[in-house]
């Protein structure tokens, strides 16, 4: 079976406003001459929108642009074949592109289309989008967790939100620690819990982490997710969005494919870390790094490990690899759930590297690895291609478009984690939106053009200087663990693991102060061995992650 990722028109969204005059519409818009509101679009788009000044920015984003690619294919475990026609014009630079897969855009891609039959549709659930509603108060881009949560979170404050993306099924498998689940409510969407974790090093003695983890059912969280838009009263389009585009009128038109468009009061773009079409990034930011893994659950003969324990790393070197092999170029570990003594979920993992550690290199490292370890697949239930951008840059916080989840920078630069903070940040970062709204319904505050400075009133809510110290410290120290060998990460992971539980907790969650994490940075310093020492302190004084992380903190403002 061959399935092709060709864009199709979406015949529904051009239902839903059979009538309404889509170029009229774009004649009458006009940018204003602030380039730092300029919206990301293609001019094929929107051949006759009228443009104050010169248009140069608009010129140079476009000679940025590569041509089409050409056509990829390639086959999972089962035998299906997928082949995409990759166009970086999709793709507003080179890093919105590695953002989005890079070399390895089919795989994710395949990973996004998947068909889970247990996951029903949004469409099916929640209202569609109604130009008899008049303008809406915020769209909300992107179906993921985060964008789901915005959603909800907003309507529950009295606005009228709709939700505009794909209608695809949460495909990727999380994992969290019980704990922060339990915090947020929903326990009920964990499918399986087990009491401990642990991780090995480089010899067979476990290292005990002496916290449960849990697996998150994917099926469970999009119930529950779009249950709490429905009560809340989110309507919603399916449909890919192309460009937001400000008014003369202050509004925000969204312009999706199929020639529809949206209008309303404010735009959150929550479509995950490949939105360079619809946001600005800051200029001149670290570069963006990828953490890649294949995973597949299997039924095997017999476990290698115990069935209530769950392996968050399993850093053994099972193949005593030469150290010349390409596989020693990129320091792997395995993440293993065992949902049974037979059913297990393995995923060989690359935490983080320059380039993406391709697919192909991550399953046969796999494969070997269950071989040499004695297991024997007797049943594959699924293939996973996970694909996550860590590092880069924060959105420009001046813009007037704003931002949410991947979108916005908030993947744990060091660890590849953000469902959980998303979740977590969810209601306040609403309640700010809330208040720009409101402020505008009653004051008129954005139709007489003062949105820049009102929209950094929630930007700030999201990254506030306190958090951008947090970020700059991760970010130094995903620039120290991606020049790390084998032998590298070993003794660093052996030595965050002897720190007090609160530290390290509190730096996988993302809970640390600044000052703490400064304190944490200490005392890993006192407890490393002198080979790591020596290593921390070379990096604090070549690297300009460590010039960044020293300039960030003293920054009061």
């Amino acid at each position: 079976m061959k399935s092709h990722c060709v864009r199709t028109p979406n015949c529904a969204a051009v239902a839903v406003f059979p009538s309404f005059n889509f170029k009229l519409l774009r004649n009458k818009l006009v940018f204003r001459n602030d380039t730092r509101s300029l919206p990301c679009y293609r001019m094929r788009d929107i051949p006759t929108l009228s443009v104050v000044g010169d248009g140069s920015c608009l010129r140079r984003r476009q000679q940025r642009l590569r041509p089409l690619e050409g056509k990829t294919t390639v086959s999972s475990s089962s035998g299906t074949e997928s082949s995409c026609v990759v166009s970086r014009e999709e793709y507003a630079d080179e890093e919105d592109f590695i953002k989005a897969g890079g070399s390895e855009i089919v795989y994710v891609q395949m990973q996004q289309n998947k068909h889970l039959a247990m996951q029903s549709r949004i469409s099916d659930k929640l209202p569609q989008i109604s130009v008899a509603n008049g303008i809406l108060d915020l769209v909300v881009i992107g179906c993921g967790p985060a964008g789901l949560a915005l959603a909800a979170e907003s309507a529950k404050l009295g606005l009228n939100v709709g939700l505009i993306g794909p209608d695809l099924p949460f495909t990727n498998n999380y994992g969290v620690w019980e704990d922060e689940f339990k915090g947020l409510g929903l326990q009920g969407c964990i499918e399986h819990v087990w009491r401990d974790t642990i991780m090995y090093l480089d010899n067979d003695n476990p290292l005990f982490i002496g916290r449960a983890y849990g697996r998150v059912s994917r099926h469970l969280l999009h119930v529950e997710l779009v249950r709490r838009c429905l009560e809340s009263g989110v309507s919603y389009l399916s449909s890919k969005v192309e460009s937001i585009v400000e008014g003369i009128d202050g509004h925000s038109h969204i312009f999706c494919d199929s020639d529809t468009v949206i209008t309303c009061r404010l735009a959150t773009v929550a479509s995950g870390a490949a939105s360079g079409k619809l946001l600005q990034y800051e200029v001149g930011g670290p570069r963006v790094c990828v953490q890649t893994a294949y995973g597949v659950e299997v039924e095997v003969e017999s476990s290698p490990y115990d069935p209530d324990l769950m392996v968050f790393m399993d850093y053994r070197d099972f193949s005593k690899q030469n150290n010349q092999s390409p596989e020693a170029e990129y320091p792997t570990f395995l993440y293993a759930m065992p949902m049974s003594p037979t059913r297990i979920f393995f995923e060989e993992t690359c935490l983080a590297s320059k380039d993406a550690m391709p697919f192909k290199l991550l399953k046969t490292k796999l494969m070997s690895r269950l071989e040499t370890m004695g297991v024997r697949v007797i049943k594959t239930y699924e293939e996973e291609w996970s694909y996550i951008p860590v590092g880069g840059s924060l959105p420009n916080t001046e813009q007037r478009n704003l931002a949410f989840g991947a979108a916005a920078s908030m993947v744990h630069p060091a660890t590849g984690y953000s469902v959980v903070r998303s979740l977590t940040e969810a209601p306040k970062y609403a309640s700010a939106i809330a208040r720009i709204i409101k402020s505008d319904q009653s004051n008129n505050i954005l139709v007489r053009g003062n949105f820049v400075n009102i929209s950094m009133e929630a930007w700030n809510t999201l990254w506030p200087q306190e958090r951008k110290r947090q970020r700059a410290f991760f970010l130094f120290g995903l620039a120290l663990i991606v020049q790390l060998d084998i032998e590298g990460i070993r003794t660093f992971f052996n030595t965050f693991f002897r720190l007090p539980k609160w530290m390290w907790w509190g730096f996988l969650g993302s809970t640390l102060s600044s000052s703490d994490l400064v304190i944490f940075a200490f005392y890993m310093f006192v407890i490393a061995p002198n080979n790591l020492r020596m290593n921390l302190i070379r990096h604090l004084l070549s690297d300009p992650t460590g010039a960044t992380m020293i300039r960030t903190y003293l920054t009061l403002a």
